[in-house]
């Protein structure tokens, strides 16, 4: 009898990586995590890691072969296997990742970063199947994108095309400072962090009130926001008009770049469903070249929430073996 075919999926994160064991319909089979803060050394953090890993494949309790490794990382080139320069990592510098964990099996291993993984499971498991221009944004603590553009992910001479996380929303006006370095970027608005900033604003602003001025800075959290939202709070509305607003007029300028059939939300904040979703659809058509109206759709990811980042990096796998 054949074997069943299987893959590694990673996410590696600031806090935790995460993996899994992945069938080709993008079903989980057995995961576990390690905490990446604890590794000063990405050596040690690689051996760590793929032990980790070895000790879980059994536990699916039968018989599979592993394709290889699939690992979605901030920063991550897929086109050197390398993560450079990740801002939220315990690591410095340019990490040849791929290389390190060649180390440990002969089995191919693919590095990109996180958003381009989300492209590739939205082809291989989710709903951006048969389509071949689209666009994904995912919206967690930062925001990140990945490309489409003619049934190719788009990566760009050195491998980090497609940024729009750190594209200005308004050049010369905003003095949001951002990780990068740089001032005004897109995820300072537009992300979960984004929001709580907006929402600091807007309380410091006005003297409506609001459930969420009963939380300090550290309490307060993207989740708090949306349930303030949820039971009617005026200001968390508010927060996340703008918050949508700032996205849709961003993705009109995508649209004029890639021109693609659609466009998917995929992360945390993305949960908010109508509350980020209507006034992003609304300020994108608005601000759209005529020729765009009415035909670009804004939707939801069709990968499992809680596992969706180890299925985009999984997917990476699946799409090299043309499977």
């Amino acid at each position: 009898m054949e074997k069943e075919k299987v893959v590694i999926g990673i996410d590696i994160g600031g806090t935790n990586t995460v993996f899994g064991v992945v069938d080709r319909s993008g079903r989980i089979l057995a995961e576990d995590s390690i905490t990446t803060s604890h590794y000063d050394e990405p050596e040690v953090f690689v051996a760590a890691l793929y032990e980790k890993i070895m000790i879980t494949i059994p536990k699916i309790g039968r018989e599979v072969v592993v394709l290889g490794f699939g690992i979605g990382a901030p920063m991550g080139n897929i086109n050197k296997g390398t993560i450079e320069y990740p801002a939220d990592l315990p690591w410095k510098g340019i990490i040849p990742l791929a290389e390190i964990f060649s180390r440990h099996t002969d089995l191919p291993v693919i590095v990109t970063n996180d958003a381009n993984a989300a492209a590739v499971g939205e082809i291989i498991y989710g709903g951006a199947k048969g389509m071949k221009n689209f666009v994904v944004i995912t919206l967690g603590t930062g925001l990140g994108s990945g490309f489409v553009v003619d049934g190719k992910l788009v990566y760009g001479q050195d491998g980090f095309a497609g940024e729009i996380g750190h594209t200005s929303i308004r050049p010369g006006m905003s003095n949001r400072d951002c990780g990068c370095g740089r001032k005004g970027c897109l995820e300072t608005y537009v992300s979960a962090t984004g929001l709580k900033r907006t929402v600091l604003k807007i309380l410091a602003d006005r003297l409506e009130d609001s459930e969420l001025r009963r939380y300090s800075f550290d309490e307060l959290d993207a989740k708090k926001i949306y349930e303030a939202a949820r039971r009617g709070d005026i200001l968390a509305l508010e927060a996340f008009e703008h918050t949508g607003a700032m996205l849709g007029y961003k993705l009109a300028d995508v649209v004029a770049h890639t021109n693609p059939e659609a466009i998917f939300l995929f992360g945390g904040l993305a949960l908010a469903k109508e509350l980020i979703f209507e006034p992003a659809q609304k300020h994108m058509e608005q601000n759209l070249l005529y020729i765009y109206r009415d035909k670009v759709k804004l939707l939801p990811s069709e990968l499992s929430t809680h596992n969706a980042a180890v299925l985009g990096a999984s997917s990476l796998i699946w799409s090299e073996n043309g499977e």
